[in-house]
């Protein structure tokens, strides 16, 4: 059960990375004003949703300790960054502030995973 567990992390992380690295790839064009979401933060959230749902239900199935509240807050930390991205996916450019929010709700989910015990 422990290498399951261990792949779908390496999945999450893969999708914080796809989701994390579109928004840092665009940088430059925040600035510029003409930044946009792309699949690749589309497909990042959507990764991490599917691989943290699974890795709740194989660690309670494999009887390790979930902290409920802090998968209920990174779940939801995580809808509105899908929300965000899902749509406004296809306009031409995105406004600085939802962008500059989808990178800082990004951030602020991978410290509460990392800080919260």
């Amino acid at each position: 059960m422990d290498v399951l567990i261990h792949f779908f992390v390496g999945l999450h992380i893969i999708g914080i990375a796809a989701l994390l690295g579109g928004f840092l790839t665009q940088m430059s064009a925040i600035k510029q004003g003409n930044a946009r979401f792309n699949k690749a933060m589309l497909h990042g959230a959507l990764t991490m949703l599917v691989t943290g749902i699974a890795l709740v239900g194989l660690n309670q199935a494999d009887d390790n300790t979930v902290n409920n509240i802090k998968i209920g807050v990174k779940l939801a930390v995580l809808i509105v960054v899908l929300g965000i991205v899902y749509v406004k996916r296809d306009e031409e450019t995105a406004e600085k502030g939802l962008f500059a929010a989808v990178g800082g709700l990004t951030m602020a989910n991978i410290f509460i995973a990392v800080l919260w015990t």
